[in-house]
């Protein structure tokens, strides 16, 4: 039972939980530590704010305006404070979470009794004998007579209640000793990893240890990873610099010398290896000249290699093994062999079977892959604006998994068929979270910067991608359609991306997150000093800022503080942001019309259908004029005063008036901007439209796409590639404004995955229930 305190605490001796925190001399005393733990100011400062209210939640604004006023603090220290605490109140064997919460984007609230003892000078009052001692807040007996005894009534009618007290006081020490079993069982059954400190704190070891380690070290990039049932071997795709592709590696899952699966020939690309399920074979893609492609299977051990199918030589390629070895899943095919909807070919008679279930028109159905206990497949919808679905194996009605609209990063099952390991784009780098299918929960695993899990079928291992890729901000010279030399504009150790020049040429703004915390920042390019960020909100990665006609307002996408997608016209100049009331329940992207009354809005519907809409805000609620479905991105082209865009369902760019009429949409290109990257290009004031790829030879291709022209591409930089979420070019079409890695690579890295959690609210339920039986 918690006491609430509505003032600051009068005594300096504090008992907090099972610890006695003395305020004055900010020490902490827990029982069984082997010495006194003292806090710094800041995190007592933090604890004496928590302490007003105990068991309710103080938000981090409300921390910050007290323990840093008038300061500018990041998150880091707040987080550094509670860490502290934590560390303070913990038990030589513990590790003191359950004392202070983490209420998610929110805040922190206190979760143990508190109680303020006397002065030591105050003679401490006698307890009734055969009241068991607690730390709970009891009613107090008033002072003694004369004679030195309470009255009589006082006495009788602490007896004829003290039955019912010492039942509530049971009660509640079941319910917490329940709830506290349910928080040891959600707990991760792993050893705790060196943190570089000794036990006592008195000398330092060396870094802390990562809970997983590389096992490629190369310049170049290995992806693709997928293990063996047993997890001993890790089979990846890696570029080959010798023969401008790549190649399947096969290497134990320590550091011993990686093998080729296969001879690659010259001129070709192995991709995408998969491990069946026996352990004895290897399906993988080959990709060759003019766009063909096969799927091949090698044996394991390495040997003879033999043909499958054809397939469409795209980056959408996806395919898994079914259960019993003897077939492979297909999700959706673009190009010369397209089928919409996912379909199982059994590899001996290579009859194609689709699989019955209802598939949207403008839906691509990706990377689909048997659950470990063959009843379930799970896919991406969409990948380039994805979410996870599941349906039944042998078909039906799909069901959605996550509803973040998110750019996934690959995905796989656990070997219990309930949980799910994900990559997902955040901020500047990409996580894996775990997913729970029945509950819908997720959690974070712990690691940055990586993405395309696998997992092995049997002992839990997982591998995983492992890029941590530094993109700097650079002004591309064009001369006559040809890309110059890049110039790097404000250098720094973060990531920057998604530049967006305004139409006077002069404004840029960018997402970065060189000052520690993800957000926009803006700069007059003729003032070079002039760069600061935007604060009060915080960007999306997913889509780049629009600037509007007079080069005064910004729409953002970006996210509140409880994920909700949500549109924000930004003032840089004056550091005004306000969040608009967009009549669209998940906006995905905002762009001004042809002027700053009317706004064009890509969303995604109750029915996961995305569409483009025009609205005209001057009234409230904004007024709907037209709509277009299957929009995935656009862009307004105010020299022809059309809207350009791309669709979910094919490659390639269409036009449309400003009036979204119908009757007027044409298509501008067959093939580019790709499917999948759907968001690197641009359109100048001056009407030219700019496209980035990446080829064998050449790490980002310029290319301008103008209807009837015919194609040319120039290679922008060798070596590095582009960002591919956004760029912006000069309004009269002689310089782009790009991100380009300054520092990149990709690497293999393993480690065993912890225990899944056991949901809280389950575990409770579990407990309540063996003890009723």
């Amino acid at each position: 039972m918690i006491s609430n305190i509505s003032e600051p605490p009068s005594a300096d001796v504090v008992r907090i939980g099972s610890c006695t925190v003395t305020l004055s001399s900010r020490e902490v005393t827990v029982p069984g530590a082997r010495r006194v733990r003292r806090l710094t100011p800041k995190a007592l400062g933090v604890l004496k704010a928590l302490l007003r209210s105990p068991g309710a939640v103080v938000t981090r604004d409300e921390l910050f305006a007290e323990v840093w006023p008038d300061t500018l603090p990041t998150n880091d220290v707040l987080t550094q404070a509670v860490t502290q605490l934590r560390k303070a109140f913990a038990s030589d064997d513990g590790d003191g979470t359950a004392y202070i919460e983490t209420i998610a984007k929110t805040g922190y609230r206190l979760l143990v009794p508190v109680r303020m003892l006397a002065d030591e000078s105050v003679a401490p009052a006698p307890a009734e004998p055969d009241v068991a001692p607690a730390a709970i807040a009891v009613t107090p007996v008033p002072a003694p007579t004369a004679t030195g005894a309470a009255p009589a009534s006082v006495r009788s009618r602490w007896r004829r209640h003290r039955r019912y007290v010492l039942l509530a006081v049971g009660l509640a020490m079941l319910v917490a000793l329940l709830v506290m079993a349910a928080l040891l069982l959600q707990r991760p059954s792993v050893e705790p990893k060196s943190s570089g400190v000794l036990e006592d704190g008195s000398r330092v070891i060396g870094s802390p240890q990562r809970p997983y380690r590389l096992i490629t070290a190369t310049a170049g990039f290995e992806t693709y990873p997928t293990l063996s049932p047993d997890g001993s071997q890790v089979a990846y795709e890696a570029d080959s610099s010798a023969r401008n592709g790549s190649t399947v590696k096969v290497q134990t899952s320590g550091n011993a010398p990686a093998r080729l699966l296969a001879e690659t020939p010259d001129g070709y690309s192995d991709r995408f290896p998969n491990w069946s399920p026996n352990g004895r074979d290897i399906a993988f893609a080959r990709f060759g000249p003019g766009a063909s492609c096969e799927v091949l299977i090698a044996s394991a051990t390495g040997g003879a290699v033999r043909h499958v199918t054809r397939c469409d030589g795209t980056e959408l390629l996806s395919f898994d093994w079914t259960p019993d070895g003897r077939g492979l899943v297909f999700g959706s095919l673009a190009g010369a062999h397209a089928y919409r909807g996912i379909r199982v070919l059994d590899i001996a008679s290579g009859r194609w079977t689709p699989l019955a279930y209802q598939v949207a028109e403008d839906s691509f159905d990706y990377a689909p892959r048997y659950s470990p206990d063959g009843r379930w497949i799970v896919f991406v919808r969409n990948p380039q604006i994805g979410d996870l679905w599941r349906l039944p194996a042998s078909g039906g009605v799909p069901e959605q998994l996550t509803a973040d609209s998110a750019e996934i990063r690959g995905w796989a099952w656990r070997s219990d068929s309930r949980h799910i390991v994900f990559g997902r784009r955040v901020d500047s780098e990409s996580r894996l979270y775990e997913l729970d299918t029945q509950n819908r929960t997720l959690r974070d695993v712990g690691i940055d910067d990586a993405q395309s899990p696998a997992v092995s079928r049997h002992n839990e291992m997982l591998a995983f991608v492992h890029r941590k890729a530094q993109f700097g901000l650079f002004r591309v010279p064009l001369k006559d359609g040809q890309p110059g030399q890049p110039q790097r504009l404000f250098p720094s150790n973060g990531r920057d991306g998604q530049p967006m020049l305004a139409p006077d040429g002069r404004q840029l703004v960018f997402t970065s997150d060189r000052s520690g915390n993800y957000g926009l920042w803006w700069a007059d390019l003729t003032r070079p000093d002039s760069l600061r960020p935007v604060e009060g909100l915080r960007p999306e990665t997913r889509q780049a800022a629009d600037w509007s006609p007079d080069s005064t307002h910004l729409l953002v996408s970006g996210r509140d503080a409880q994920a909700n997608p949500v549109i924000y016209e930004v003032s840089p100049r004056d550091e005004q942001v306000v969040a608009l009331p967009v009549p669209v329940a998940q906006p995905l992207q905002a762009l001004y019309g042809g002027d700053s009354d009317h706004v064009l809005i890509v969303d995604r519907d109750a029915r996961e259908r995305l569409r483009l809409s025009l609205f005209d805000r001057r009234q409230s609620p904004w007024r709907l004029l037209a709509s277009i479905d299957g929009v995935s991105q656009a862009r307004f082209d105010r020299s022809a005063q059309r809207v350009l865009f791309t669709r979910l369902s094919a490659g390639g760019l269409w036009s449309v008036d400003a009036q979204l009429s119908t009757g007027s949409i044409q298509q501008v290109s067959e093939d580019r901007p790709s499917r999948w990257r759907y968001r690197t290009w641009t359109v100048a004031r001056d009407g030219s439209v700019d496209y980035l790829s990446n080829g064998a030879s050449c790490a980002t291709l310029f290319s301008r796409i103008n209807a009837g022209a015919t194609r040319t591409e120039h290679c922008l930089d060798v070596d590095r590639l582009s960002a591919g979420n956004g760029f912006s070019a000069q309004p009269d079409g002689s310089a782009l404004y790009v991100a380009l890695a300054v520092a990149d690579g990709a690497d293999i890295g393993v480690m065993p995955l912890p225990e899944a959690p056991v949901a809280v609210f389950s575990a409770v339920s579990n407990a309540l229930f063996l003890k009723g039986k």
